[in-house]
């Protein structure tokens, strides 16, 4: 029996992440609080009057700057404020969408940007979805069947949260995933559709404790597996209410 394990949502592209006990999905949409914003960099290509979904290039994140991977964020829905933490830096707490706020988040994290990199300038946010990696509205399905395997071949446990990712699963076969793609999973009230895999970037070559690239996971997977994916990305075809516990039922 496959069984849901751990939730997560990432407020912020690659800025922190916080784990979910249940949630509800919606057709059509990202989980809930799931990169409603993201953090433009100041060569970032983003129409601030038009704003839209628009490629993760543009944006301040962990594959080019790792110590970003160790923030942690927490939701406060009825006040629209988020609170940031990381080993280095001392809390911070903003509403995203208060120009003012905006700025103490790029302030915030300068000191954990390379200097090597476009710095960060403004969050942005696109209208009605979430500014996931891939052009339509997804959510990220991970195996810890695959991430035991993983680590067995890396040498060392690998945390589930270089992998930034929405649901995880146990009880599958390791990297059984991968033959989900094109069924549809139900869990809870919700189903979804399995789409595509999804190929890895450099972020997740860095320690979510303390930022730092102390394994090449690219490199292993490429040179063991012959690819660079690690679980798949689904959308939601119908609205439901998802949960720890809950089963994942292929159809």
């Amino acid at each position: 029996m496959i069984t849901v394990t751990e939730l997560f949502r990432h407020p912020v592209k690659s800025h922190g992440r916080e784990a979910l006990s249940a949630v509800t999905l919606t057709q059509g949409k990202t989980m809930p609080w799931d990169r409603v914003w993201a953090v433009a960099h100041d060569m970032a290509k983003f129409d601030d009057a038009n704003p839209a979904w628009a490629h993760c290039v543009n944006f301040s994140r962990g594959a080019k700057a790792p110590e970003l991977m160790a923030i942690n964020v927490t939701v406060n829905e009825s006040t629209n404020e988020l609170t940031f933490t990381h080993p280095s830096l001392d809390p911070l707490t903003i509403n995203p969408d208060l120009p003012a706020d905006s700025a103490k988040l790029v302030a915030w994290t300068k000191p954990i940007m390379p200097a090597d990199r476009a710095p960060s300038d403004r969050i942005v946010r696109a209208p009605d979805r979430g500014m996931t990696d891939t052009p339509f509205p997804s959510i990220s399905i991970n195996s810890h069947a695959s991430l035991a395997d993983l680590s067995a071949t890396a040498g060392t446990q690998l945390s589930p949260l270089r992998w930034r990712g929405n649901i995880w699963v146990d009880g599958a076969a390791p990297w059984d995933e991968f033959n989900w793609i094109g069924r549809h999973a139900r869990i809870g009230g919700a189903l979804l559709k399995i789409v595509d895999p999804i190929t890895r970037c450099p972020a997740t070559t860095a320690n979510p404790e303390t930022g730092k690239r102390d394994v090449d996971t690219l490199k292993v997977l490429s040179e063991t597996y012959g690819h660079k994916d690690f679980g798949v990305y689904a959308e939601v075809v119908e609205t439901g209410e998802i949960k720890t516990g809950d089963r994942l039922e292929l159809i």
